[in-house]
């Protein structure tokens, strides 16, 4: 039987030609593959902050994406996933791909943020509020710039900027020829988050000499924003106030150890959640403490209340007020100590007081302390910025960024940063001007030089682990639930130093939620290499051409070969 195939096979081979020519080619043609290449490609991108804020929503309101993509260069961005490189990024390119009715945006961020120039970093940084202010019903992603995704980012700019060429022809072929990326999300429609915890610590320090002692509240709040809740690390807001808290609450507790330095005032400690949507922990915890119970050092003789927010950098301490304090309070006198401090020990520092009213037509409060104020509790801010609307306060770029330099230190890298060097002397300021009020100092007429806490006793290196801990993890409010290992770790911490250490939750209202999270921030993206769709009616008319011509060659064999004869026959000729 197989001597016969053969037989048949070898006789269509011989006589056969415009058979074996039909046959041959496409075989070969299919057996014959190319390199194999990477058909898809997967990344982790990170959704843009979606949320409800007191009625009003912000953000991107949708997740599932499934659409071809294109860069800002293209004409046409209809329903296209729009590509956006951090190093061309604009608001206007942005918005022009909004208008155009993109089917999404992903902005691609470099992984190593010190290769960026310094302005565009800072432009990026006043650009988030923007991005946020209203609402935005294409879905907008995140992600981090590697070696594939850069490579499709090129080809797809390609592709795009080629149909802005002149010649009809060069866009076809340009465009049949030209590899696509079609873009897939792997997650859901976001919905609400019902439940959600926000956690807030508590503890303290009692004083010594009586039952109504005055009462010094020191607060920071821990958690952190940014355009993206998973890239939102908060070094310097508020990872430096949390850490500044947690080195007075270890100073503070050595002192009042001894019953030599045991003070007269009560010290409490308050790490606040939710501190970035209205400080809804502050809030709870005070409505808890005023509203709710007969028994609370709120309620008592409260002599200030200090928030410590972003205090990782810069030269300068600013005090912000919602009143200017009057003079003989507990309020004026850690005013004049921390000028005194600041001017005998630090005279680099540049300190100044800054009065702001609480707006409350505002949709959000401008600092912590004004929580404190709405309820007639004497409070104060302490940060380096002199401003609440500094971009800082709200950027994924506030990072931890320290770089080795050649000589082997540690080089601060473009952008946001937190200065150990000057967390270190803000914590010691802070420490000293506290203590002064505490003890008194000033009437007993100690000189304003006198230094309470040695260099030594201010551990830096401890400061450095803190905000290394805490800048290791994203610590956006919709991250942060009750089981957290940052509030659990955050928790330990305080209980160390600290007495009555306990948590304080607050959940949205159901009926009429002040806040409401969404989920699907975080999800895998694919990019599958994909032809356009002209490529498969250019390949169709290219296979109907193919078996047309073939099938007029067979069916004009004879004629063909004849010819060929004739054209050949003179030529073989000459040869003999």
């Amino acid at each position: 039987m197989f001597e016969e195939a053969s037989e048949v096979f070898e006789n269509m081979f011989k006589s056969s030609f415009p058979l074996t020519f039909i046959v041959f080619l496409p075989a070969v043609l299919i057996l014959v593959s190319p390199l194999p290449a990477e058909a898809a490609h997967e990344f982790t991108v990170y959704r843009m902050q979606q949320y409800d804020l007191q009625g009003q929503p912000y953000g991107t309101r949708n997740a599932i994406l499934n659409t071809e993509a294109r860069t800002v260069e293209a004409e046409v961005l209809s329903r296209r996933c729009v590509l956006l490189r951090l190093a061309d990024f604009s608001y206007e390119k942005y918005q022009k791909a909004l208008r155009q009715s993109a089917g999404a945006v992903v902005i691609i961020l470099p992984k190593n943020m010190s290769t960026m120039p310094q302005d565009i970093v800072q432009q990026f940084m006043e650009m988030e509020p923007e991005l946020l202010a209203t609402e935005t019903i294409v879905p907008v992603y995140f992600a981090l710039e590697d070696d594939e995704l850069l490579s499709i980012y090129k080809q797809t700019q390609t592709s795009s900027t080629s149909q802005g060429s002149s010649s009809a022809a060069e866009v076809l072929l340009h465009t049949a020829t030209a590899n696509g990326f079609q873009m897939v999300s792997s997650g859901a429609q976001s919905k609400a988050v019902s439940d959600w915890v926000i956690t807030s610590l508590e503890g303290r320090l009692a004083g010594v000499g009586g039952e109504d002692l005055p009462t010094i509240v020191l607060v920071a709040h821990y958690d952190s924003f940014g355009v993206a809740p998973w890239l939102s690390y908060g070094a310097d807001s508020n990872g430096s106030g949390v850490s500044v808290l947690l080195e007075l609450a270890r100073l503070f507790s050595r002192l009042y150890t001894y019953k030599r330095t045991h003070a007269g005032y009560n010290l409490l400690f308050f790490v606040s959640g939710g501190g970035k949507f209205n400080y809804q922990g502050t809030k709870r915890w005070l409505e808890d403490n005023l509203d709710h119970t007969d028994s609370s050092l709120l309620q008592d003789n409260v002599a200030f209340v200090l928030c410590l927010d972003t205090l990782g950098s810069g030269d300068g301490l600013h005090l912000h007020v919602s009143k200017p304090p009057k003079e003989g309070s507990p309020q004026y006198a850690l005013l004049r100590e921390l000028e005194a401090v600041a001017a005998s020990q630090y005279p680099d520092v540049k300190f100044s007081m800054v009065h702001k009213k609480i707006n409350l037509a505002d949709d959000t409060l401008a600092w912590e302390h004004e929580r404190f104020g709405i309820r007639r509790l004497p409070a104060f801010t302490l940060s380096h910025l002199e401003s609440h609307r500094h971009a800082l306060r709200g950027s994924i770029m506030d990072m931890r960024s320290v770089s080795p330099s050649l000589d082997g230190a540690g080089e601060v890298t473009a952008g946001p940063h937190v200065d150990l060097k000057k967390l270190s002397r803000n914590t010691k300021l802070i420490a000293e001007a506290l203590a002064r009020v505490v003890y008194n100092l000033t009437e007993k007429g100690a000189p304003e030089d006198l230094q309470i806490f040695t260099e030594q006793m201010v551990q830096e290196e401890q400061l450095s682990s803190v905000v290394d801990w805490l800048t290791a993890q994203p610590r956006a409010a919709q991250l942060v639930d009750k089981d957290s290992s940052l509030v659990s770790t955050l928790e330990y911490y305080l209980a160390r130093y600290l007495k009555d250490v306990k948590r304080h939750y607050v959940k949205a209202d159901k009926r009429d939620p002040e806040f409401v999270f969404y989920d699907q921030l975080k999800q895998t993206m694919t990019a599958y290499r994909v032809k356009p769709a002209i490529f498969d009616l250019l390949l169709a008319v290219c296979i109907a051409a193919y078996l047309g011509v073939m099938y007029l060659a067979v069916q004009n064999f004879g004629i063909l070969y004849n010819t060929l004869r004739r054209v050949t026959q003179p030529k073989a000729a000459k040869q003999h």
